[in-house]
């Protein structure tokens, strides 16, 4: 139990402290580059569902 808890705090921790410095520092994206990953999201996603659909099927 006390595994888990130190797990869970340190991911509270990085959460913490990640989440503001890549807010800041991440280089922002222009609209044309966010159509261009948008395009490609919703594909990978139906992908990535059927193989794990597969995956779960055959073991």
């Amino acid at each position: 139990m006390t595994t888990l808890l130190s797990i869970l705090a340190i991911l509270a921790f990085a959460l913490i402290v990640l989440i503001p410095l890549i807010e800041r520092f991440a280089p922002k994206a222009n609209p044309e580059q966010q159509a261009k990953l948008s395009r490609w999201i919703l594909p990978l996603v139906g992908i990535s569902l059927a193989l794990a659909l597969f995956k779960s099927f055959t073991s």
